[in-house]
């Protein structure tokens, strides 16, 4: 899969996750985008981070693994934001 094939498939994959999630909870979906935050390509494998505009999105960390023909997501939601003086 080359490089642009993994970023559709990512924005895919999150726009699912995203749809599915809210959709349990509420019944309807909001109009949202999914971005790229970060990617890269290295030999045969990539890596993304990818979110959505709703308040609240779960940030996604996804992987392909070229040799073995393997995506992997994590997802990660913010627990706590807080400044500590230095």
């Amino acid at each position: 899969m080359n490089h642009e094939k993994f970023i559709k498939k990512c924005k895919a994959i999150v726009r699912e996750r995203i749809e599915n999630e809210i959709a349990d909870l509420s019944g309807t979906v909001p109009e949202f985008s999914v971005f790229i935050v970060w990617s890269c390509k290295t030999l045969q494998n990539s890596k993304a981070l990818v979110s959505a505009s709703l308040k609240g999105a779960p940030y996604f960390e996804i992987t392909l693994n070229g040799d073995k023909g393997e995506i992997y997501v994590d997802t990660y939601l913010k627990k706590l934001n807080e400044c500590i003086k230095v």
